[in-house]
């Protein structure tokens, strides 16, 4: 059974920047497209990014392109998201997922393993 442990969630000020980061076990990591999604308070779970296995394609939700980044390392099992100019908007519980789909998914449904999730409070 895949394990997943976000990390790197805290408290930013708005226009400053955190990475995320999420450690796989338990499954042959380079297999699986892993995603980021996030909930707010109130709100469903929504998709953030995804990153194909090794790693050439990526997918953003379009409130977070050309401020977010997604990337993996897979001889350490670990997808990571960069996160820079934060907004209020983006406080959430942030998720790491993978998937066993073919392709690369960007929908919720689509993905099988879950993380805990990581905090991600922006202030201002």
């Amino acid at each position: 059974q895949v394990q997943l442990v976000e990390s790197g969630g805290g408290l930013v000020q708005a226009g400053g920047s955190l990475r995320l980061a999420c450690v796989a076990s338990g499954g042959t990591f380079s297999s699986y497209p892993m995603g980021w999604f996030r909930r707010a308070p109130g709100k469903e779970r929504e998709f953030v990014a995804a990153i194909s296995r090794g790693g050439v394609f990526t997918y953003y939700t379009d409130s977070v392109k050309g401020r977010f980044t997604i990337s993996r390392d897979n001889a350490k099992n670990t997808v990571y998201l960069q996160m820079n100019s934060l907004k209020p908007e983006d406080a959430a519980v942030y998720y790491c997922a993978a998937s066993s789909q073919p392709g690369t998914p960007v929908t919720l449904e689509r993905y099988d393993y879950w993380g805990q999730g990581t905090q991600v409070t922006v202030s201002s």
